[in-house]
């Protein structure tokens, strides 16, 4: 190989570095039917498995994620309801309405 196909070689060696420097290596136990799975996947897609498991990760998260924030939502309802320390909120509505 020469001088310019080694220095092709080292950039692509450090776009990847570059690339997965900020993820952490980690092992998961899977059953032999989601290995097979997985695997059939990543060959029919062109892509590593690894990949796949990410994105699942991913989508796993963003949809908790949104789950979480319902719920949250949904438990804040009413949750001022009895004070007796606030002012009447259609007094304040009267308010803005005048200005």
């Amino acid at each position: 190989m020469g001088h310019s196909g080694e220095f092709v070689k080292w950039c692509i060696i450090l776009m990847y570095t570059s690339q997965v420097v900020d993820m952490i290596r980690t092992q998961i136990y899977l059953t032999s039917r989601q290995r097979d799975q997985l695997a059939a996947l990543a060959r029919n897609g062109g892509r590593r498995q690894s990949e796949l498991i990410r994105e699942a990760i991913d989508r796993f998260i963003e949809q908790h994620g949104r789950d979480r924030r319902a719920v949250v939502l949904h438990n804040a309802a009413g949750i001022w309801k009895d004070r007796t320390d606030l002012p009447s909120l259609d007094a304040l509505r009267g308010t803005w309405n005048r200005r």
